[in-house]
């Protein structure tokens, strides 16, 4: 297991459960209401499980890759990313589901979390994968795993100050 696959897989999920959201019945309330808590608690699990496992270890090992020049910078960035997506997912609740505004805002939420998915692939994980040992790579998949399945609900969502954050991890 490599940790940054286990983030692509994750990544794929999301593009797919985003695609079903389109195709569904615009008044199928019910089947909208139960693929929306399902990636809007998934959303939240890969971040926080971004946020407390894979960023630590790139901040420590990472150079830079995609754009970024430095670590702090990818992961600066991805924080930011993941408080844009949590805002976005927030806005989808103050509409009704089915609505053309909750659409709209879904899409929104499509979009923050799709830069936010390239931007990663092409730099963070990029970067890890240049610097970081396959052992390491593989313990952190395991423990990413098992925080995702520990949290299969969800959490509580929190913005994090992305300076912050780096000044704690680094």
């Amino acid at each position: 297991m490599d940790i940054t696959q286990l983030i692509l897989d994750d990544h794929h999920e999301q593009r797919r459960l985003f695609a079903i959201l389109e195709q569904i019945d615009r008044e199928d309330e019910q089947k909208l209401k139960a693929i929306w808590k399902r990636l809007e608690a998934f959303l939240e699990v890969h971040a926080l499980a971004e946020e407390e496992l894979f960023y630590p270890e790139l901040l420590r090992l990472g150079k830079g890759a995609g754009g970024k020049t430095t670590a702090e910078d990818e992961t600066e960035d991805a924080i930011h990313d993941h408080n844009e997506i949590r805002d976005a997912v927030q806005e989808v609740a103050r509409h009704e589901v089915g609505s053309n505004s909750w659409f709209k805002a879904v899409a929104e939420a499509n979009k923050a979390n799709s830069d936010h998915m390239a931007e990663e692939e092409r730099e963070g994980l990029t970067d890890f994968r240049r610097q970081a040992p396959v052992k390491l790579r593989h313990d952190l998949a395991v423990a990413f795993a098992v925080f995702e399945a520990s949290h299969i609900t969800g959490v509580k969502p929190k913005d994090k100050d992305p300076k912050e954050y780096i000044a704690e991890h680094k």
